[in-house]
């Protein structure tokens, strides 16, 4: 019994071909390839390109770590130098103030001169100046007619330094101390300063040296960025010409050594090429046994009415229902290889044995059905094979039982599969029987009426989903026992 009628698809019309200029001709043919299923491949869409990505991502990286790894390194070089500049700035202050005493009219002078000669050049860029509130200030011949500018309202009791603008034109490097000295109360200012000159050069010299260095290693990595992206992705390029060869040359897989990270894309590929080869033979077969199946009915109706018998009518209508059973068988098959091909089929099997009950039962008001099992398993096929193949299990145990049939849900222990057990208490099969009762129109009942296709219909379904179908002797009814194993639907 087929509780889903397969629904047929008319064959397309051939017309004839127009001629050429005409309307629909050739011109608008060539116009327009994709509404004629031409041969110039569909553009496919993309989604930017791998290499310009990963050079994206590269240069992105690079500058990132470039900038932050110069900004560091020229803080810490200019901070050397400084540092460097400031302790020679030190050691000046120092030998001042080691130098320093006070004189009997309570001013301060140095008992020993100090040793830069810089010290005695005008405008020089060395300078150094001692400053004490109610004393005239002290300073450096290199000073001349000038003086540092040094504010006194406040004590330092260690170095202090800072940069000062106040010679025009010369930026200076400022360091200076408050020191109380022996014999007397003032609070002496000492002071010594030196031109930036010489330390901005020092820096703008290593700056120009980091900026060359890290241009020319950015643009080093990046040139090793590109190399390395155009070596990575060239075994691609060995796949597209795979590819190619399989499209011109016939070759049926990708055999071509191929780096670990593409293999997996290969291997898919390689199963995709199997499972439209295995779809291809499966609809050449189709299409082939059909014909078969054909061939005897179409020949008795050629001879009938060539011979011109008086039965002739009697022979069409017997001849059609053998070829519509054979198309019927045939759709069937073609219909499940389709949704197979479709993935991610999913059906619950307690709601569909449960409609397929309520169909039956009208048909068999007599039978009793018995229902037990687990009733949230769910399996791997469409919906509608899955009540085909329970509809025509289910109406063969009513049909060739005693009036009883019992259904057991997920009876096996196969964690892969639900085994659905179908019992009735007729007269079963012989085992001799049990083979042969798959193939088409086999019947060992010739007295009931059907056409001996649904135990082939349902074998090559279940086949075709991966499962399996065995008879055996029911133990608890005596009749007879079809142990269907359908795979389980992923969770």
């Amino acid at each position: 019994m087929a509780l889903a009628t397969a629904s047929t698809i008319p064959p397309t019309p051939r017309v004839a071909d127009p001629p050429p200029g005409a309307p629909g001709g050739a011109a608008e043919t060539a116009a327009a390839p994709e509404a004629t299923g031409g041969t110039q491949p569909a553009r496919t869409t993309h989604t930017g390109s791998l290499a310009r990505r990963m050079m994206l991502v590269a240069a992105g990286w690079i500058s990132i770590l470039l900038l932050v790894g110069g900004l560091a390194l020229d803080h810490t070089l200019t901070g050397l130098v400084t540092r460097n500049f400031d302790e020679q700035l030190g050691y000046m202050l120092t030998g001042m103030i080691g130098s320093a005493e006070i004189g009997p009219d309570g001013e301060v002078f140095f008992i020993r001169p100090l040793g830069d000669q810089r010290f005695l050049e005008p405008n020089s860029g060395l300078y150094w100046q001692i400053r004490g509130k109610g004393h005239e200030d002290f300073p450096s011949r290199s000073l001349w007619d000038r003086s540092l500018d040094v504010p006194e309202d406040h004590f330092d009791a260690k170095p202090h330094v800072y940069d000062s603008d106040q010679f025009a034109g010369e930026p200076l490097r400022v360091m200076e101390r408050s020191i109380i000295l022996p014999g007397s109360d003032t609070r002496w200012m000492f002071t010594v300063a030196a031109s930036r000159k010489d330390l901005d050069e020092q820096i703008q010299m290593i700056r120009s040296i980091l900026i060359y260095s890290f241009v020319a290693l950015g643009v080093g990595l990046m040139l090793m960025a590109g190399l390395q992206t155009w070596y990575g992705l060239y075994p691609l390029r060995h796949v597209r010409r795979a590819i190619q060869k399989l499209r011109t040359t016939g070759a049926a897989r990708v055999t071509e050594p191929l780096p670990q990270e593409v293999e997996p894309l290969v291997d898919e590929l390689n199963a995709l090429l199997a499972h439209t080869e295995r779809q291809a033979e499966e609809a050449r077969t189709h299409a082939g046994n059909l014909a078969h199946a054909l061939k005897t009915p179409l020949t008795v109706l050629m001879n009938a009415a060539t011979a011109k018998a008086p039965n002739l009518s009697d022979t069409v209508i017997r001849e059609a229902a053998v070829m519509r059973r054979q198309v019927d068988h045939h759709l069937a098959r073609a219909r499940a290889v389709g949704r197979r091909a479709a993935g991610m089929s999913r059906a619950e099997v307690w709601p569909s044995l449960e409609a397929v009950l309520r169909a039956v039962e009208r048909l068999y008001e007599q039978t009793r059905f018995d229902l037990d099992g687990n009733h949230d398993v769910s399996v791997a096929l469409e919906k509608q094979d899955l009540e085909e193949i329970l509809g025509n299990l289910i109406e063969n145990a009513a049909k060739y039982g005693g009036g009883s049939v019992f259904v057991t849900v997920d009876a096996g222990d196969d964690p892969r599969y639900c085994e659905i057990w179908v019992e009735d208490d007729g007269m079963g099969i012989p085992e001799a029987d049990r083979v042969r009762i798959f193939d088409r129109g086999a019947r060992l009942d010739t007295e009931k009426p059907g056409t001996g296709l649904g135990l082939a219909i349902v074998r090559d379904v279940v086949e075709i989903y991966g499962g399996r179908v065995q008879l055996d002797e029911s133990e608890d009814l005596g009749g007879l026992l079809v142990k269907l194993k359908l795979p389980r639907a992923v969770a």
